[in-house]
């Protein structure tokens, strides 16, 4: 595959949610950059930059709509609701896939190195199948979610997920990759650990992450450990394993102390110990109510998964105004 002839049909999928005060900044910036890539002869000229509307309750939509009446490189989808950023996410590069052959998913906030794309085109160019875009440096994060990242990516690999370190969501898929990431049916996505398991020849393109060049963050705390969550209990069956094994530790612990408690007692030995017992009683109803939340967890997916409902709605396109 190495050496391929004709430029590709790019398209870049961008998620928005209530992106109102960053996209009139950013856009232009995608627009140049798709611009440039056609003049180096890097890419198609029926390339485009997709916006994909997450629900969003102030007037991106609008927004999106007015940017594809000035200039048709641009295109937009909205859906139904909000989905979420990986489902928004997947509803982009699924759509885009009819039309291209690959996709650059990037976000809209401008944090993301945007000339990193040229390298991702060569990266293809060159052969490659799907090409990550990797932090080298997170000198723009607090040292709060620089810290709890880097512990995520080691748990991930402990737990034997396959996942690139300090990739999040920019990165370049061929058509071929998404033909074979459509026949994924969950319905709970972690699309940094699902790509990889996807499989054919990948590299990876480094860049430095920089702030948001306005607007907040869509991802507080709280969503941050729903996707940590999402991204273990998805990939990994290493949690059930982890709870049985110290239910047997416990369990043989517990037995000894039977044991003592026995000879103990026919030893005239006992002395009243109710803290002990406390604290005995406590250590054993944590570990079965942790074990029993692991447990929920993935039983609460799998009843999801069983549904098999849509994992998002597109309810309109730019195409549908012309």
């Amino acid at each position: 595959m190495k050496g391929r002839k004709n430029p590709p049909v790019l398209y870049i999928v961008i998620p928005c949610y209530n992106e109102e005060a960053v996209l009139p900044l950013t856009a232009p910036s995608f627009e140049q950059k798709i611009k440039e890539l056609i003049t180096l002869n890097k890419i198609d000229k029926n390339s485009k930059i997709l916006f994909v509307n997450d629900g969003s309750k102030d007037s991106t939509w609008e927004i999106i709509c007015d940017f594809t009446k000035i200039n048709p490189i641009f295109k937009g989808i909205c859906l139904s609701r909000n989905q979420g950023h990986q489902n928004a996410l997947l509803a982009g590069i699924m759509y885009a896939k009819n039309y291209c052959d690959i996709t650059v998913s990037i976000d809209c906030d401008g944090q993301d190195d945007i000339n990193a794309i040229n390298q991702m085109v060569d990266g293809y160019l060159d052969g490659a199948e799907i090409v990550y875009g990797v932090r080298n440096r997170r000198k723009t994060d607090s040292f709060f979610k620089r810290v709890s990242a880097q512990c995520f990516y080691k748990l991930l690999n402990v737990m034997g997920a396959q996942t690139v370190y300090n990739h999040a969501d920019y990165r370049l898929l061929s058509s071929l990759v998404l033909k074979h990431l459509e026949d994924f049916k969950e319905v709970n996505l972690y699309l940094r650990g699902m790509i990889p398991l996807v499989g054919f020849k990948s590299t990876c393109v480094y860049y430095e992450r920089t702030r948001r060049v306005a607007g907040k963050s869509h991802y507080p705390l709280g969503k941050m450990l729903s996707l940590a969550i999402n991204g273990i209990t998805n990939l990994s069956v290493k949690p059930i394993r982890i709870i049985t094994t110290i239910g047997i530790i416990v369990a043989l612990i517990s037995f000894l102390g039977i044991i003592w408690s026995v000879i103990s007692r026919l030893t005239s030995n006992t002395v009243a110990g109710w803290a002990s017992l406390t604290a005995i009683l406590c250590f054993l109803g944590g570990v079965q109510l942790t074990s029993l939340g692991v447990i929920g967890e993935y039983i609460g997916k799998i009843y999801l998964e069983t549904k098999a409902r849509p994992k998002y709605i597109i309810s309109e396109t730019t195409d549908d105004q012309e």
